[in-house]
């Protein structure tokens, strides 16, 4: 938990602005002292080993964030679809899924969204239309039935 904690707050760090302004100056800093090093390769070699470095370790801390809140995401979405009473809670399983299973459900859904339009007519006005004009489906119930199972 204290790795978690860590990258969390030095992810929060090196994304802020005065991480950034801070990488500005000490670029800055290092141009500027290229003509007293007489530009020579120690002198290319400390940055270019530094970026190195850093960019080499900012990848894993960045995965290690996209890792965390992915699983946060998830989360939130799994609720959601527990809490909600139509909701498909065999959904909730959909990680444990083989790729090919995945994308046959994806091409079920897609189907349903196919089938439902959006009415943009009434979008440029101020007014908020109905809730049975904002989708309009042009599949049968026996469609959506069928799908849902």
């Amino acid at each position: 938990m204290k790795f978690a904690r860590f990258c969390q707050a030095l992810s929060n760090w090196s994304g802020s602005s005065k991480t950034f302004l801070l990488a500005i100056v000490l670029i800055g800093v290092w141009g500027l002292s290229g003509p007293y090093f007489h530009y020579n390769d120690t002198w290319q070699l400390i940055i270019n080993t530094s970026t190195t470095i850093i960019t080499f370790l900012m990848v894993f801390l960045i995965q290690n964030t996209q890792n965390r809140d992915n699983d946060i995401l998830h989360l939130k979405i799994d609720e959601l679809i527990r809490a909600t009473k139509d909701a498909q809670n065999a959904s909730l399983g959909l990680d444990k899924m083989r790729s090919r299973d995945l994308r046959k459900l994806r091409a079920q859904y897609s189907f349903l969204g196919e089938n439902d339009q959006v009415n943009i007519e009434a979008a440029g006005t101020d007014e908020e239309p109905p809730a049975e004009m904002s989708l309009q489906s042009k599949a049968p119930e026996s469609d959506r039935a069928d799908l849902q199972q």
